[in-house]
């Protein structure tokens, strides 16, 4: 994927980039002009697509490696790759916790891992530029959410993980940052709306816990993954950008009925 725009000339990398949030990204960053690359366990019709697991270290190392080598380089690395869970800590077993995490947060650790001397490449490559990576995050990171237990505790990781990272690579030029999304329109919301006993109400509940009364859509999601990304943001590293529908921050009193 590719186009001319603000991003013209940058050579992205988005894992899960074949469905929801991924795709979406792909897509805007490919429409702004950047040159991008799908990982995904199933990459589908994606014109620079590479299969790759990233809870399994050789696939990321050799589909890091191909894609790499597609778009001549990294300079933007989207860490999008995930998989959410219900439950209280009652609820999920062992491997459920160890699957989760082996995605959610060591997946960001063994794609970043693959990407860093690409990336590193990047930035000696363009004196003065920067290089990025944007993970992606979730609300579930910063509030409590009930019957999440598991998921937030992936994305609390995330957001940790994010400063580190930020802290250990900035005066290399690479600067790191996430998304916290609210709850997402995505094939996986919709998945779980289906499996409610009443999935409009269930729906309806889930927009009215967000302030502005909606899910938040994908695309807003990627505009905001996208700026991260871009030479807009090029003094933001460390900052977790959140796209919740004012779900973290604002109080708002009951409507009267």
């Amino acid at each position: 994927m590719s186009g001319r725009g603000e991003l013209a000339g940058l050579r992205a990398l988005v894992t899960g980039g074949a469905s929801g949030i991924g795709l979406a990204t792909a897509t805007l960053l490919a429409g702004r002009g950047a040159r991008v690359a799908v990982l995904d366990l199933d990459p589908g019709g994606a014109e620079l697509g590479f299969t790759a697991d990233v809870s399994d270290d050789a696939s990321v190392r050799t589909a890091v490696a191909a894609a790499a080598e597609a778009l001549g380089g990294i300079d933007v690395l989207v860490n999008n790759a995930g998989i959410g869970a219900v439950g209280t800590v009652a609820d999920n077993p062992d491997e459920q916790w160890h699957r989760v995490l082996d995605v959610n947060v060591l997946g960001i650790v063994r794609t970043t891992r693959a990407a860093l001397p690409h990336l590193r490449a990047a930035v000696l490559s363009r004196p003065g530029a920067s290089a990025a990576i944007v993970n992606t995050c979730s609300i579930a990171a910063t509030a409590g959410l009930p019957q999440r237990a598991l998921y937030s505790a992936s994305k609390g990781a995330v957001l940790s993980l994010t400063l580190a990272m930020a802290a250990d690579h900035v005066r290399e030029g690479i600067r790191v940052n996430c998304v916290n999304p609210g709850t997402v329109d995505t094939p996986w919301v919709g998945r779980l709306l289906d499996a409610a006993d009443d999935p409009a109400t269930e729906r309806a509940a889930l927009g009215a816990r967000q302030p502005t009364g909606r899910l938040v859509t994908a695309e807003e999601v990627a505009a905001a993954i996208a700026y991260l990304a871009s030479p807009a943001a090029a003094s933001t590293t460390g900052t977790a950008l959140a796209v919740d529908g004012g779900m973290h921050g604002l109080r708002l009193r009951p409507v009267a009925p």
